[in-house]
């Protein structure tokens, strides 16, 4: 069975997924090198972004200064159909697949109902996740949960709902597991699975190898004897393994290496207990551009190469081919979302230059955890003054509130200014903290000119009610 593209969806796919689509389709679907080429800077921006006169951008057809007046900053702008149109992107690469979101990447109620609209699934990682998602009429059958260190609460929230498939990461979780199902159920599982290989665009977010917490080792033979503990629990079914290798991976190479490992591991279960698993999971990772110019992966490629090993590799062992499930998060969230701050202080220190912006780390930890560089663009004005290297910091009590270091910027940006952070959909509001008590920003959707908030703004009022000390 081969994966196709096809080129139906060559008008919805947005610009920064142009790439990730086989050669057979047009190379610029939309013209939107004509009408946003990289000289303008938004490469990396959702496809409905436009420059308008007088330097603001708008996206989803609404201004983002408008939007930073109506709902204040830091405000989180997600471009709605930039995520619908993703999830097609990725329905269409693996027709014949189970696409599921990573909802850590982002979740909220609409994000929820809009992947489910798409045909999606959903991955969670706790019951926090998967009661928000329920509650939000996700059916619970599409849903997998997993996670290294799952709590008691966790799987009795998943066996009370009846999430469809649970990725067993360790021993005792088996054991757990088997207790709490009840007597007359049969509950799903996968293995989570460590096929030994390294990828992933930083050291804390690669996890396909043995020196990390995720999973269970192909290498020391904990994953077959997880496996076998489970084929002797009654009320639990072994239906495939699982594995994830890391996170912003852009070649196809770590996922060919992983599928072909895990294809081993199966050929092994059906020797040993005559069981061909009927799915497997091979988690998501996906890279996105955060700056013009950086790789992303190419779905289209991806799709095509890994069904070609996934066929193959099954072919020789002799063993029927499994069902796939994927898992992307960011690259379907990510390049959706923007970040709009205000300028609250210019500063010359030496030779550097702060831009000191109304947000930071509390709302974006990712440059302090992962060294991650973004591209702010000034909005809301058009400036003539030449590019000058800066540093934009945030407002928090720590010398690592970097969120975009040694930037170009115009020479004259001052306090008041608003500035733009594209790529900022996934693992910001999600990893946000309550530093400082400054409050998480709110979430807007854009669309067709429309702005609505989805998640509001966390006040004061908020985080003085969780403290009762007196």
């Amino acid at each position: 069975m081969s994966v196709s593209v096809s080129s139906s969806v060559s008008s919805s796919v947005p610009s920064s997924l142009t790439a990730s689509l086989p050669s057979s389709l047009p190379a610029d679907p939309q013209g939107l090198s004509r009408h946003l080429g990289d000289t303008e800077g938004l490469s990396v921006w959702p496809g409905s972004a436009r420059v308008e006169a007088g330097g603001d951008v708008c996206v989803g057809g609404v201004s983002l200064t408008e939007a930073a007046d109506r709902f204040g900053t830091p405000v989180y702008v997600l471009d709605e159909q930039e995520v619908r149109t993703r999830c097609r992107t990725y329905r269409t690469a693996f027709p014949d697949a189970d696409v599921v979101y990573a909802a850590k990447a982002f979740l909220c109620r609409a994000m929820a109902h809009w992947v489910q609209e798409e045909g999606l699934g959903l991955d969670v990682c706790s019951a926090g996740e998967l009661m928000l998602a329920v509650t939000a009429g996700f059916p619970p059958e599409k849903i997998v949960m997993h996670g290294n260190a799952k709590s008691p609460d966790d799987l009795r929230t998943a066996l009370r709902l009846g999430v469809g498939r649970i990725a067993v990461d360790s021993a005792s979780e088996i054991a757990r597991l088997a207790a709490l199902t009840p007597s007359d159920t049969r509950q799903k599982v996968m293995v989570r699975v460590v096929p030994g290989v390294a990828a992933g665009g930083h050291a804390k977010i690669r996890t396909g190898t043995d020196d990390q917490k995720f999973g269970l080792s192909i290498t020391d033979g904990s994953a077959q004897h997880a496996v076998a503990r489970i084929l002797d629990q009654p009320h639990l079914e072994l239906v495939g393994l699982h594995c994830h290798i890391g996170s912003q991976i852009s070649a196809v190479k770590p996922y060919i290496a992983a599928v072909r490992r895990v294809v081993g591991l199966m050929a092994r279960i059906q020797d040993q207990h005559g069981v061909a698993l009927p799915q497997l999971d091979i988690g998501g990772g996906h890279a996105i551009a955060y700056r013009p110019g950086e790789e992303s992966m190419n779905v289209g490629v991806l799709a095509g190469r890994i069904r070609a090993e996934l066929e193959d590799g099954c072919a020789r062992a002799g063993l029927p081919v499994p069902r796939l499930t994927l898992e992307p998060g960011r690259a379907i969230v990510g390049p959706a979302g923007i970040a709009v701050y205000r300028v609250l202080a210019v500063k010359r220190t030496g030779d550097r230059t702060f831009v000191a912006v109304d947000g930071g780390m509390s709302d974006n930890p990712r440059p302090a955890l992962y060294g991650v560089r973004y591209a702010p663009r000034l909005i809301g004005r058009a400036s003539c003054a030449p590019p000058r290297l800066v540093t934009v910091v945030g407002r928090h009590c720590e010398a690592g509130d970097i969120l975009a270091d040694e930037v170009a910027l115009p020479g004259d940006v001052h306090p008041g200014d608003l500035l733009a952070v594209p790529v900022a959909g996934a693992y910001h509001l999600s990893m946000a903290s309550g530093y400082n008590l400054v409050g998480r920003p709110p979430v807007v959707a854009v669309s067709d000119g429309i702005a609505r908030v989805l998640v509001r703004r966390e006040s004061l009022d908020d985080m003085s009610r969780r403290d009762i000390g007196l």
